[in-house]
């Protein structure tokens, strides 16, 4: 039997490698794995729904939510504010809901001085090239915009040795199911089955008379 408590999963990657489509696509077919929603004072992009993809706040609103401590992590990445929320987490977490994150690596290292026991995972583009290709199809902003998230990413890709498991999203379905075969793996752990349940099914059958002696039946 499974502890109660969930288990927490950090997705990092630079921008445009994927790693919040993989963790929403994910989290939409997996049971018991939620996708932990973060805060953001960035502009809304075409397709995107507050709260289902971020939730869309004022900077002033995020500094203060910041101020009171409300945030697990939270860091200035691109020019924008992003933050976990340390209520919604600690909430899923004690439900028994498993948690996937997708933050950058500021984020991840923060978390991993308070969840050391998390799962860390860094999802790699196959190249810079297609790096590019990706911002370029995707963002609307200038080239010198885009050439700062690049030259960001070259330094955000030096961290994923600092990562449990590391992913190439060339083929988005094979990255999904190396995601999935991470997060099954990690769900039958020594550490995450409940000790009392194992001794309750397997060593519980004594004889009085071994009970007060520590001796098991065999």
């Amino acid at each position: 039997m499974k502890k109660n408590r969930g288990s927490l999963f950090i997705v990092s990657a630079p921008s445009g490698a994927g790693k919040t489509t993989l963790c929403q696509k994910l989290s939409s077919i997996l049971p018991n794995l939620q996708h932990s929603v973060s805060f953001t004072t960035r502009p809304v992009r075409l397709g995107e729904v507050n709260n289902r993809d971020y939730t869309f706040v004022r900077e002033n609103v995020f500094r203060k939510m910041a101020k009171r401590g409300e945030f697990i992590e939270w860091a200035k990445v691109h020019g924008h504010l992003y933050g976990t929320s340390k209520k919604r987490l600690k909430e899923m977490l004690n439900k028994g809901i498993n948690v996937i994150l997708d933050i950058d690596i500021q984020g991840a290292r923060q978390i991993k001085k308070k969840y050391a026991d998390g799962v860390y995972i860094f999802i790699l583009p196959p190249s810079m090239k297609v790096l590019k290709e990706r911002l370029k199809k995707r963002m609307c902003n200038s080239k010198e915009e885009m050439e700062k998230r690049l030259k960001r990413a070259v330094e955000e890709i030096k961290e994923y040795k600092r990562y449990d498991y590391v992913i190439i999203n060339n083929i988005f379905e094979d990255a999904i199911e190396e995601l999935r075969a991470i997060i099954s793996s990690e769900k039958t752990r020594t550490k995450n089955i409940d000790p009392l349940w194992v001794e309750k099914k397997f060593f519980s059958l004594r004889s009085p008379q071994a009970a007060r002696r520590g001796e098991r039946i065999c």
